[in-house]
């Protein structure tokens, strides 16, 4: 396991505040043989309290980049290219925004368990503080073909809701995997330098940035190893994610970054 050490701090949040989390993100989508990225745009604000309501506003840019064939062919094909994403301004506490019925949130004590892809208070305060305790709990958690230990780590931490100390294990841990290493240079995201853990394995090539002020999650990038079966070859970017964070005191404020 390589000794990774990455200063890592959380900017405080009052009883009243919120941690406001950015997200601009690039993801693959398909219609047929026809492949483009799309940019999603995510605002979320959690608040110190999490039984408080939260709130989420997704959009769309209208900013596509074809990979694959272009916007005239797959409307040649047939195709409405219309992107199949859930946007809007949605609210509810515990951040259960899936969980709405006819507009209104179920109730708070049937709120989700927590796990790595949305993760709870109680379960990050469950996880080892034991980097290879928690290397373990991410291989035992994540057997399957479709998500690895590395992936599984980087769910939570998209969230940036996995608190300092934790986050320095999990760096940590994730260097006991075959195939992440740490990349040599820095890598810009939004304007900062940030280290670079490197997950070069299975069918993509993964790329989780880091803030080295902080240590907090700043984006990730992955691009795909072999040729796939929808016609990207080897080399292809196939999601692209930049993050910020800040500490606001209002629902829906946004800071002055």
């Amino acid at each position: 396991m390589l000794d990774l050490a990455i200063a890592t701090s959380d900017d405080p949040v009052g009883p009243e505040q919120y941690r406001w989390v950015a997200t601009d993100v690039w993801w693959l989508g398909s219609f047929g043989a026809h492949q483009h990225l799309t940019e999603h745009r995510l605002r979320t604000w959690v608040p110190a309290r999490p039984e408080r309501d939260w709130l989420l506003d997704r959009s769309l840019t209208g900013r596509q980049r074809w990979l694959v064939g272009s916007a005239e062919e797959a409307r040649e094909d047939g195709f409405e290219l219309a992107d199949v994403a859930p946007v809007g301004v949605f609210q509810a506490p515990w951040g259960e925004f899936h969980r709405e019925r006819g507009g209104a949130c179920i109730e708070p004590a049937q709120r989700r368990r927590g796990s790595w892809q949305l993760p709870t208070p109680e379960f990050l305060e469950r996880l080892p503080r034991d980097p290879a305790e928690l290397l373990d709990r991410l291989r035992a958690d994540h057997p399957g073909r479709w998500s690895n230990p590395f992936s599984g780590a980087v769910d939570a931490l998209r969230t940036c809701l996995v608190p300092a100390e934790l986050r320095a294990v999990l760096y940590r841990a994730l260097t006991g995997l075959d195939g992440v290493t740490l990349a040599p240079d820095p890598v810009e995201v939004g304007g900062r330098a940030c280290l670079v853990l490197v997950h070069d394995a299975g069918r993509t090539r993964s790329e989780l940035m880091i803030d080295p002020v902080d240590g907090q999650f700043a984006g990730e990038r992955d691009v795909t190893r072999t040729d796939s079966r929808c016609g990207l070859p080897a080399g292809t970017l196939v999601a692209e994610t930049a993050v910020r964070t800040a500490v606001v005191d209002e629902l829906g404020e946004t800071p002055d970054l």
